[in-house]
């Protein structure tokens, strides 16, 4: 997919700047935003614009943006937000092509700032000009540079890209970067993203030279599809690490389906992320440490991880975290050992991890590192140094230094461990963009961040393969909703539910709606005994817990007697409920039960569950998910990670189940969902699976629209 968004070009690298609302009081944000322009090194020119001065900094002000002579590229905009309406009319007819507002006092405020906010967006459409914010910190460029925020630029620049919606945050870290060596590229606060949003800026990032990782801390995201979209074209590129909050369960509590109640926020966010190659973190130190690998290190071919240490404690708890996080502690190979065994003291551990003990000076660290960077076991070195009474740790960090530009193609994490002692050493590495950690645990997520991108650009690539075909009948279903919501109905009633999947090619046990006990035997006839009889009602979620399910009816007696007492339990345990009849269902042989089911997410659309099915759902949750629409390979994915494939496979004698017809369902639910996105909730459980090559059967159905 080819990225077609607007390039940015005039507001991260703007021939021109107006600062509208610029003060000459110290203190102010209009001075602080000027003083910034003007003293981080902005080559362009600049007009303050001030209705009550003549000079704010040296430079001439102007009392409006049309009396400035020449063109404005990019306005800054820090004024009060009730001149902010007209500040912007002014600009469009000056022709300026994008504006960063600063000022606060719109949505965020409710009322008459959502108004606003809204006239605000107005104008900017009526004149074509591209907005950043409102109630926003502003912009950076730190290879323009350009520093158009009231936060002060640091001094490094490098390839991290940082995109937030918390101003407050940004100046925090801002001001810690330059402490651990992180190197930015841009900086944008995104404020209350009344026109450009995080998908805007991540498909620009995603096109920028200048940019090696894209990181993003997001309390909402505005367009769900399209930042999965843009996401996976990006990530194929570069990485991308999103730190997310405001993310909570609240939406599932209303669920009627078991997919709805299992779903919520935090399974859409990751399977969207996973769809999109999105590397999730949750906390800001795995944000920025996984960043500060990124930025200077190698892509490893594999998860295989050497460890090189002085202290034997640091190794062992290396090791285990390193095998928690998903990652190998890296076989070493016979050479490598024989030579190690050789080159290192006979009370050193020559197996990985390798402990160079207390007494190791940066020729030992040499030996052992070396060694490991050129063992083709090996896909990733972590480097551990405790300051003991011998330790050399300025020499071992040049070593370090040395070896990581001399064997570039894997990547090398240190870790020093200390105070005072590593301080020196530390710098040394920092300004080397070496990534160096105080704790093993922080440089194993970083590691762990380097290895999974590996994964999520083959993932990326895997699932955008062709979708599957198939012959439906999206007209019947559409009639069937219709009618339901003709009748003032958002459930379906279980006929109704299993003829929407029969539509799509999904077998189901014979099912018909009966309104008398009559046509119950009639339908029971002539499906042929044993049927089930069940409540037909949009009113009741759980048939059972009111006795609206009896199964194993064998005769017309059977099912007349059933039919009343059915009946008669709804009235007592259920008053309330609309009944419209008895659902008359032919027995089916029993197989193995699989949920598969669908939910509607407000910002993703539609994910798809697959998991162990019956009265174990909600019990074991033994499921997973995918964003809509499905591919062939997410869908046999989604089946092999649960537990419950080991069941499906054959376990214990039990012969194989047709794991192909799963798949099948799993792949037509996904284009029932994208066809009828009227559909907000769907189980299909249990799903009987059958041996394999004899499929597999719906035998309950449960759909929710909207």
């Amino acid at each position: 997919m080819q990225i077609k968004e607007d390039n940015m070009k005039y507001l991260f690298k703007p021939r021109s700047v107006a600062v509208i609302g610029a003060s000459r009081e110290p203190g102010k944000v209009g001075h602080a935003i000027l003083k910034n322009i003007v003293e981080g090194g902005y080559k362009g020119k600049v007009y303050p614009i001030n209705p009550n001065a003549d000079k704010i900094l040296g430079l001439n002000v102007y009392k409006t943006v049309s009396d400035v002579p020449e063109d404005i590229d990019l306005a800054i905009v820090v004024v009060p937000a009730q001149a902010v309406l007209d500040v912007m009319e002014e600009c469009g007819k000056k022709g300026v092509k994008y504006a960063v507002v600063i000022s606060a006092g719109f949505k965020e405020v409710g009322g008459e700032g959502i108004e606003r906010e809204k006239k605000l967006i107005e104008i900017a459409k009526k004149y074509g000009i591209r907005v950043v914010g409102p109630n926003c910190l502003g912009i950076m460029d730190l290879h323009t540079p350009l520093n158009a925020t009231f936060a002060l630029m640091p001094r490094t620049r490098g390839g991290i890209a940082f995109v937030s919606q918390s101003g407050a945050l940004l100046s925090a870290i801002l001001d810690w970067a330059p402490k651990v060596g992180i190197g930015f590229s841009k900086i944008v606060s995104l404020g209350n993203k009344a026109d450009l949003n995080e998908v805007d800026f991540l498909a620009h990032l995603g096109e920028d030279p200048e940019t090696k990782v894209i990181l993003l801390y997001l309390e909402s995201i505005v367009d769900g599809r399209r930042f999965v979209e843009i996401g996976s074209t990006v990530t194929r590129k570069k990485p991308v690490i999103l730190l997310k909050g405001g993310v909570t369960e609240a939406g599932a509590k209303a669920a009627l389906s078991h997919t709805g109640a299992m779903a919520g926020g935090v399974m859409a966010l990751k399977a969207a992320l996973r769809k999109a190659g999105i590397i999730q973190v949750t906390t800001l130190s795995e944000l920025f440490d996984m960043a500060i690998a990124f930025n200077s290190q190698p892509i490893p071919m594999g998860n295989r991880i050497g460890v090189v240490t002085n202290a034997g404690g640091g190794g062992v708890i290396a090791s285990d975290l390193l095998v928690s996080k998903g990652l190998r502690l890296a076989e070493l190979s016979k050479q490598t050992i024989d030579y190690l065994r050789s080159a290192l003291p006979p009370v050193a551990s020559i197996y990985n991890p390798v402990d160079v003990i207390g007494d190791a000076k940066a020729d030992r660290y040499r030996t052992a590192i070396e060694a490991l960077l050129r063992d083709q076991n090996v896909d990733g070195l972590l480097v551990i140094l405790t300051p003991q009474a011998v330790t050399e740790p300025e020499e071992t960090a040049k070593v370090i230094i040395q070896l990581s530009r001399e064997y570039s193609s894997k990547p090398l994490l240190a870790i020093f461990i200390g105070g005072e002692k590593v301080e020196k050493a530390t710098k040394m590495l920092i300004e080397n963009n070496i990534p160096v950690y105080e704790m093993p645990e922080r440089a194993i997520v970083a590691m762990l961040g380097l290895t999974s991108y590996r994964e999520f650009r083959e993932y990326v690539t895997k699932v955008a393969e062709h979708m599957e075909i198939f012959d439906v009948d999206k007209e019947r279903v559409l009639e069937i909703i219709e009618e339901a919501r003709k009748q003032g109905r958002k459930v379906l009633l279980e006929h109704e539910a299993k003829e929407v999947v029969k539509s799509y090619g999904i077998s189901v046990a014979p099912t018909k709606l009966a309104i008398n006990e009559d046509e119950a035997i009639e339908i029971a006839r002539r499906f042929g005994y044993p049927v089930v009889l069940k409540i037909a009602s949009p009113d009741i979620t759980h048939k059972s817990d009111v006795g609206g399910v009896i199964m194993n009816l064998k005769s017309d007696e059977e099912v007349a007697e059933a039919f009343r007492t059915i009946i008669s339990n709804v009235r007592r345990y259920a008053p309330t409920a609309s009944v419209y009849g008895i659902v008359v269902q032919k027995m089916v042989p029993k197989g193995r039960e699989v949920i598969v089911g669908a939910t509607k997410d407000t910002t993703f659309g539609h994910i798809i569950m697959f998991g162990l099915g019956g009265i174990y759902t909600e019990l074991f949750k033994d499921v997973s998910f995918r964003l809509t629409p499905l591919t062939l390979y997410e869908a046999r994915e989604m089946v092999a990670e649960t537990k419950a494939y080991m069941l499906l496979r054959g376990f214990r004698g039990e012969p194989p189940a047709d794991i192909n017809s799963i798949i099948n369902v799993l792949l037509r639910v996904s284009k029932l969902v994208t066809d009828i996105p009227q559909i907000a909730e769907m189980d299909i459980n249990p799903l009987f699976v059958y041996e394999e090559g004899v499929g597999a059967a719906a035998v309950d159905v449960k759909i929710v629209v909207e």
